[in-house]
């Protein structure tokens, strides 16, 4: 007899932040394959993790912003082609308010820097996204795509 799960396809779990001051979006940008990419501060979930506290932790170590999200605007099935990976992103949407955007100091060597970007400048530099994923997230944002927190069920005490 076979153990449970063993012969399981498992898809990399991933959660995503789309983070916004009045029209504008956070991107991050790291070095992928020796290329310098924009992404959402995203990253793959760690054992005994929720994915509230996934996406909350990688903001910080990304931007240095500590925030709480304010709902789930989608969830992703992505295949990466050239990798053969799969993926199931859980893209959260932080909303900031204030008189000024928030100056981010990531914590990650990884990250290079943070911008604040309209869609129309997301648009312009498409072919430096890191994904499709990254502007579909923002795109479904911007459609009004809205689930509630509480949809997302845990027994994790994180």
């Amino acid at each position: 007899m076979k153990d449970h799960g063993v012969e399981q396809f498992k898809p990399n779990t991933t959660v995503a932040a789309v983070v916004t001051y009045q029209d504008r979006f956070l991107l991050v940008e790291e070095i992928e394959n020796g290329r310098e990419v924009l992404n959402q501060p995203a990253g793959h979930i760690e054992a005994n993790e929720s994915l509230v506290a996934a996406a909350k932790r990688e903001l910080k170590e990304e931007t240095g912003l500590s925030l709480a999200p304010n709902y789930l605007s989608g969830i992703y099935y992505f295949q990466r082609k050239d990798l053969d990976l799969h993926f199931l992103r859980f893209c959260f949407v932080f909303n900031i308010e204030g008189t000024s955007a928030p100056v981010c100091k990531p914590e990650d060597d990884e990250i290079i820097n943070c911008h604040w970007l309209t869609l129309d400048e997301i648009k312009q530099n498409k072919t430096k996204l890191r994904s499709a994923m990254v502007l579909e997230c923002i795109e479904d944002y911007l459609s009004g795509q809205h689930l509630p927190l509480s949809v997302i069920k845990t027994n994790l005490s994180t």
